[in-house]
């Protein structure tokens, strides 16, 4: 039986997909998404071996690192505009292909400047593959099941950061770092010709010309953004802390531009939707606080507690596995208890497993750690799903683009804030431990936990300001 067509706001119908089509759409977009986000930080445990065949360091080489998330920064904006211009199919199959024409040539690469350019390539084909694929499946996807199509596309943001670490260090130790790029050629010729056959081929000319000034102030603000944020990580002074001034005042006037300009490149009309508006901006201060978990916890097993690699790596397994666990139960649960109790009780539940972690020593139990990061990870994923599904429950089909470029946006900015977090949280962690003399192992590592689980508190602030009956009309039409 076909899917009803949707019209994509402009009079066009877009064709029906069959239930079995949309599906293989669905699983393709979701692949894509998780190869994107694995990339961003897969290499993080390659650099030394990457470093030794550059002839360089492997602090050197963190600049291969920021510079695909860079350009995935700095080109998501425009996705939805090139989309429209050019066609979903066109763009999204053009991008697997750079994607992985630019992982052929980053394994190939013998030095650091040529590998710089080929990871900004990568974050460019990025930055347009995974948005646009999303936007595919809002576009195709009939309202009544957009809930649960949203929800699947969720996964990859939660497992990909835990399993890229070890999966890289596997990869390099017993196949060679230049594997871990070589790896996503076969896979990306699958991606090419399934997109090509499964993808329709409707184009949908875009009725605006393209903001060259909005591209470049949003281009600019999420540059300077994310590459303030990445310095904070290693270095608290003055020129870090001037570019994210910087980067918050180009900000505001690419809101101001957008806000005002006749055809920009994102159109802000969303954000008067509160549902949206509570997914953005409450949503993205639980993102940073729970994104900072997978980054704080390696780090005090390792660093704080004295484990090695492997033991750490298995223990924040623990983590995915309560994310995979929950996946079954969300919707559901949404279902029955709504939207707004959802986002408020389990963001505490989020905050006190968060906060928990500062409990842990290197003497507790090793199934209290476990049963403890489990829950964590159960709770993080019920939190994500509610704030990415909810973003888009009042969104109307012809705003989905810019809707879409708008979260992608923002979301990516707090994911790189979550980091920062973790690393101001540890400085300032130590900091305390030193002032108060607090002694035991990992304490600095211990409050920083405490800081990020007060920062998950303040992000349950705007679902208190929801209606009591926000959103629970797009999960109880779910399928």
């Amino acid at each position: 039986m076909a899917v009803p067509s949707t019209d994509t706001g402009a009079g066009r119908q877009l064709p029906a997909l069959s239930p079995r089509r949309l599906a293989l759409v669905m699983l393709l977009v979701t692949g894509a998404l998780f190869m994107e986000i694995l990339d961003g930080t897969i290499i993080t445990t390659a650099l030394p071996a990457m470093a030794q065949s550059f002839g360089t360091s492997a602090i050197a080489l963190n600049i291969g690192v920021s510079g695909y998330l860079l350009a995935l920064g700095v080109f998501i904006p425009v996705s939805g505009w090139v989309a429209d211009r050019y066609g979903a199919r066109r763009v999204f199959v053009a991008a697997i292909a750079l994607f992985t024409l630019a992982s052929a040539l980053c394994g190939m690469a013998d030095d650091l400047p040529t590998f710089f350019v080929l990871r900004i390539l990568q974050g460019i084909a990025g930055a347009m593959m995974v948005p646009v694929g999303r936007l595919v499946v809002m576009k195709y996807t009939p309202k009544a099941r957009l809930m649960a199509a949203m929800s699947a596309l969720v996964w990859p943001a939660l497992v990909a950061p835990v399993l890229g670490p070890p999966l890289g260090g596997f990869i390099t130790e017993h196949f060679g770092w230049r594997w871990i790029f070589y790896l996503n050629v076969p896979l990306g010729v699958i991606g090419l010709a399934a997109a090509w056959m499964i993808i329709p081929g409707v184009a949908e000319p875009a009725r605006r010309r393209f903001d060259l000034r909005g591209f470049l102030l949003c281009g600019t603000a999420t540059f300077s953004l994310l590459f303030a944020l990445e310095q904070l990580v290693d270095r608290l002074d003055a020129p870090s802390l001037a570019l994210l001034a910087a980067g918050i005042a180009l900000l505001a006037l690419s809101i101001r531009h957008l806000a005002r300009a006749p055809e920009p490149l994102i159109d802000l009309r969303s954000w008067r939707i509160p549902t949206f508006r509570a997914s953005l901006r409450g949503g993205s201060l639980s993102r940073m606080a729970i994104g900072s978990a997978p980054f704080l916890l390696p780090l005090m097993f390792q660093v704080g507690f004295g484990y090695d690699a492997f033991r750490s790596g298995l223990l924040v397994l623990a983590v995915f596995a309560g994310n995979l666990a929950m996946k079954a139960v969300t919707t559901p649960v949404l279902r029955h208890a709504g939207y707004r109790p959802v986002l408020v009780w389990n963001g505490l539940l989020c905050a006190l497993s968060i906060a928990a972690c500062a409990l842990l020593t290197p003497g507790t139990p090793l199934a209290v750690t476990l049963a403890l990061l489990f829950v964590g990870g159960a709770a993080r994923s019920m939190q994500f799903t509610a704030l990415s599904t909810l973003a888009y429950a009042d969104v109307p089909k012809p705003q989905m683009s810019d809707a879409n470029g708008l979260f992608t946006t923002i979301s990516q900015l707090s994911m790189a804030a979550g980091i920062t977090l973790a690393a101001l949280g540890i400085r300032v962690g130590h900091l305390i431990a030193e002032r108060f003399e607090l002694t035991g192992a990992g304490m600095g590592y211990r409050i920083a936990f405490l800081i990020a689980a007060a920062v998950c508190v303040l992000g349950i602030i705007d679902a208190l300001r929801l209606p009591a009956q926000a959103g629970d009309h797009f999960v109880s039409r779910a399928a």
